[in-house]
């Protein structure tokens, strides 16, 4: 019995961009299944292989009028990968694309004095020659170079459509201003999701986010990092004016271990519908601990600490597992007492993942994943 050509299409979905076009060597009806835009609606783009001829490029770039959602993975630490990188983006710019939603993602160490720049300048290229973009999803969280205004206001400009947008990529200085932001959130009046440095939020920022004529917003998510303690911190009634406005809104934030601990209360209010917390800052964390179990309990699905090890930590663990009913993931990078684990795993139904160790290990500490 012959396998339906819209069964292979589907199957070939799956593999890589490469093994697509091996699949499309082996037979005739193979390759009109590989044709197919199923095939090639949702791609992820690997560019691994040192090579400047990488075979992957050529066969994108036969069927990239196909793809809506691309994900484009690139080890940035060759050159040879860079400039595929940037050939594909030129190629996408010289010619017409429906694409939906672009996600770049760099692994890999950076060479010593690459600042990323012909990475960013192919992106740029690419919203430059195109004057309007159907774009609806952009995800440059993992694409670890600075972002400044003129490439976000470039962005956003073109892409009028976008629904998610994800500048948050955690590099060490933040140079997108709450003007350039406040400016986006004008071009694009379709945002529901947003993921940013905690520093570029203003007042003006608010402003736009409480205005009338937006859609609801869904997700915000921050960043938090050192060039927060020169900021003042958002005002708890600005937060209660944002959730009234936007009742559904979960936020997600982080901390990194720049942020210093004096800072952190500040930027914890009460008021926030926090729904996923990572306090990666090494330091005694039992205040917050408790914080969090007493002011987000109702909305919390996620907790990360980098912290250490007490008995008052283990007793502030232990209030959070009774009172954060919803908790989905706990991950802890510090021993815990046994106690702990199992108070978890008794109180909170829908945890699905946890990284909860009560001996030392070594580093990497893989979670426990629950069926």
């Amino acid at each position: 019995m012959e396998i339906p050509e819209e069964v292979l299409a589907m199957i070939f979905s799956y593999l890589l961009v490469c093994e697509r076009h091996s699949a499309s060597q082996v037979c005739r009806r193979w390759a009109e299944a590989v044709v197919s835009p199923t095939v090639w609606h949702y791609t992820a783009l690997s560019l691994y292989s040192g090579e400047e001829d990488d075979q992957n490029v050529h066969v994108f770039h036969q069927f990239q009028r196909n793809v809506k959602y691309l994900k484009i993975l690139c080890d940035q630490s060759l050159e040879a990968n860079r400039k595929n990188f940037v050939q594909i983006l030129h190629n996408m710019a010289e010619s017409a694309t429906d694409l939906l939603a672009l996600s770049i993602v760099c692994t890999g160490e950076n060479p010593y004095f690459y600042s990323g720049q012909d990475i960013l300048q192919s992106v740029k290229n690419l919203f430059e020659t195109n004057s309007c973009l159907h774009l609806r999803h952009i995800d440059l969280r993992r694409m670890p170079f600075t972002l400044d205004d003129g490439t976000i206001q470039l962005v956003t400009s073109r892409s009028p459509c976008l629904e998610s947008l994800f500048i948050n990529n955690k590099t060490f200085v933040c140079k997108v201003t709450s003007e350039t932001l406040k400016v986006a959130l004008r071009y694009c009046p379709k945002l529901s999701a947003l993921g940013l440095f905690y520093a570029s939020l203003t007042g003006s920022v608010f402003a736009e986010l409480l205005n009338a004529k937006r859609p609801p917003l869904k997700l915000l998510q921050l960043h938090c990092e050192r060039m927060d303690k020169y900021n003042p911190a958002i005002p708890a009634e600005m937060w209660e004016a944002v959730v009234k406005r936007h009742p559904t809104l979960s936020v997600d934030i982080e901390l990194d271990h720049t942020v210093p601990a004096k800072k952190i209360p500040q930027i914890l209010q009460p008021a926030i519908p926090v729904a996923s917390i990572e306090l990666n800052t090494f330091t005694f964390m039992v205040e917050q601990v408790n914080f969090i179990s007493q002011n987000y309990s109702s909305t919390l699905k996620r907790v990360v600490l980098q912290t250490t090890s007490s008995d008052e930590l283990n007793r502030a663990l232990m209030g959070l597992a009774s009172c954060c009913l919803s908790l989905e993931e706990i991950h802890c990078y510090c021993v815990v007492s046994v106690d702990i684990v199992q108070a978890f795993l008794l109180h909170c139904p829908r945890l699905c993942k946890y990284t909860l160790k009560t001996s030392k290990e070594p580093h990497p500490w893989l979670p426990e994943v629950l069926q």
